[in-house]
């Protein structure tokens, strides 16, 4: 029985209903005549605590709030890839289709098309035993197969399956012996986790194709990471290039409060990608979720959980799912706004003291796992964080170091030097290099590790004896501090910078990356000896040898084997000492 009460006051997105005992916190209402959507966050007797996702202007006291008696869910099945939503999973092309350019309020739309036709190839046969997570069938999307799976709760022996064919989501596709109807799609409330066999330990790199990220602050797949930097340090940049040329085979992108024009920059850029992997639009293989700064606050505040709702989704398919979050600053200011509203106690900087739990909740909820159906999956995710004015002291920031095991530190000096990506390496950190060095030692290279280290080492020697140079000047250092300084600056200016507009160093494989790092430890070493027979840092620089490392990184893939050993070569000769 539906329960209804009356709006007692209003105040911003926050509304306030009188008579809803029998209410359940969480259950979503339709509030005044024009049937807003909101959800009850907060119950006190028979007042009802209601934050509205949509515009609250035009209610007045008295209108009518029916609760639905369902949680916020989201439609799980064909039709999300290639889709753009809204906060709440309302695809924004058939919102325009029904409400033209503005956004009506109160407005109705099924997340997933009920006309389009999906052909669906079973997979069970009539008196099959099938568990939550079991698939049933397939549907192709594009080049992906989308598994339709039996919902969480639900088991039985299959008692008839309809014959391979074209239907809608809402066809009944399988029928269990105890009268459960299984559809191609299901609902799914946003902020339950969706359930799986286990969690296992994160020993498998998510691999981005940034050579400073792989090499020096590696994220495990169902790792989590964030991004944080000031205005202009190229957080959505970042999180873009990583969509791309990331190792996932899915992509969900929350455009979580984000200014208007950036994330219509990101909605009119992504259907023009090509994704490297299959050479099809890379939206083929993409979720965006858009909720701009002007949305309703209350919608922000949810889109971080329906983005990660959805990856869960395709994670139980089996699939490699990546998540980003741009930004959970914007999310936790619309959760100070929401807490104000409601006249909760303030904890630092005006946000509700469980900021931290809510940000852990969410970032929790990656993780590399088994299936219900036993296979290995996992959701990596990578928030950004726009702290005010670049402070990473604010409790954002703070509270996300403390749960993420990437922290991927902008800086606005490096992206005024055009220096991409933008990530600081002296302030930056990754908790999982130890535990993927078993993964290095046997894909890439028994001393990769060791490679890495020494590259680690010498870029940490070089900011040191930068500040050095910045008190007294270059002339005041021997010849192998500025040797240290010289390698440093090859290393930054060729193996952490790259050219997200060229093609071949738009990306870079842990190979070449390796065989990079090799030519430069080797260039360092071979210098030195030089140096200590007799040979000035003047001397060494003169080297064409130099000049080679430094282009190797505009050499494709398919010729970099032959282009090092060939440098390599010249290396192992040595540099002429002077007599």
């Amino acid at each position: 029985m539906a329960i209804a009460g009356k709006i007692r006051s209003i105040s911003g997105p926050a509304v306030i209903a009188e008579n809803m005992m029998g209410a359940r916190m969480f259950d979503i209402v339709r509030v005044g005549e024009e049937q807003l959507v909101g959800e009850i966050i907060r119950l006190d007797g028979d007042t009802a605590f209601v934050q509205v996702y949509e515009d609250t202007g035009g209610l007045t006291v008295g209108q009518e709030v029916v609760s639905t008696g369902l949680p916020l869910a989201v439609e799980l099945g064909p039709g999300m890839l290639n889709g753009i939503f809204d906060g709440i999973q309302r695809p924004l092309d058939k919102i325009r289709e029904a409400s033209g350019t503005y956004i009506d309020r109160g407005i109705t739309v099924n997340s997933l098309s009920r006309e389009a036709k999906w052909r669906f190839t079973p997979s069970v046969q009539v008196g099959d035993e099938v568990t939550a997570g079991h698939p049933i069938g397939t549907v192709p999307e594009f080049a992906f197969t989308h598994k339709i799976l039996v919902p969480p709760g639900v088991s039985g022996k299959v008692k008839s399956v309809v014959a391979d064919g074209e239907y809608t989501v809402d066809d009944v596709v399988a029928t269990l012996e105890d009268g459960s109807e299984l559809r191609m799609y299901h609902a799914w409330p946003v902020r339950q986790p969706r359930p799986v066999e286990r969690k296992l330990d994160p020993v498998v790199p998510f691999l981005t194709g940034m050579r400073i990220l792989d090499v020096l602050f590696p994220l495990a797949m169902g790792g989590t990471a964030a991004i944080p930097g000031p205005f202009g340090s190229g957080k959505t940049v970042t999180q873009q290039s990583i969509a791309k040329y990331g190792n996932a085979d899915v992509v969900v992108y929350v455009g979580c409060g984000e200014r208007g024009n950036e994330m219509t920059d990101v909605l009119v850029e992504f259907p023009e990608l090509e994704d490297p992997q299959t050479g099809n639009p890379l939206m083929h293989r993409t979720v965006l979720i858009a909720n701009t700064s002007n949305m309703p606050v209350a919608a922000r505040e949810a889109s971080i959980y329906t983005g990660i709702t959805l990856a869960e989704y395709f994670r139980d398919q089996g699939y490699a799912v990546s998540v980003m979050a741009d930004s959970t600053s914007r999310w936790a200011e619309a959760l100070r706004e929401i807490s104000s509203r409601l006249e909760e106690m303030p904890a630092e900087e005006g946000y509700p003291p469980y900021l931290s739990s809510r940000l852990a909740a969410f970032y929790e909820r990656g993780g590399r796992v088994t299936t219900l159906n036993g296979e290995q999956a996992a959701v990596s995710i990578i928030g950004a964080v726009s702290p005010a004015g670049g402070d990473f002291s604010e409790p954002v920031t703070q509270a996300t170091l403390r749960i993420t095991g990437c922290f991927w530190a902008l800086d606005a000096a490096l992206a005024r030097r055009r220096h991409f990506p933008a990530i600081n390496w002296n302030r930056s950190y990754s908790l999982f290099s130890p535990i993927l060095e078993d993964w290095y030692a046997e894909n890439v290279a028994p001393d990769y590790t060791a490679l890495r280290d020494r590259a680690v080492e010498l870029l940490q020697r070089e900011s040191d004896l930068q500040e050095v140079v910045q008190l007294v000047g270059p002339d005041a250092l021997q010849d192998q501090e500025r040797l240290v300084i010289e390698i440093g600056r090859v290393l930054r200016q060729d193996f952490l910078q790259q050219n997200g507009f060229d093609p071949v160093d738009a990306s870079c494989s842990m190979a070449k990356a390796y065989g990079m790092l090799q030519m430069m430890i080797k260039l360092y070493d071979v210098a030195r000896e030089a140096l200590e027979s007799g040979a000035t840092v003047d001397d060494v620089l003169k080297n064409p040898v130099i000049e080679k490392i430094s282009r190797s990184r505009y050499v494709p893939e398919d010729e970099f084997p032959a282009y090092q050993q060939d440098v390599m070569s010249e290396l192992e000769k040595g540099f002429a000492v002077p007599a």
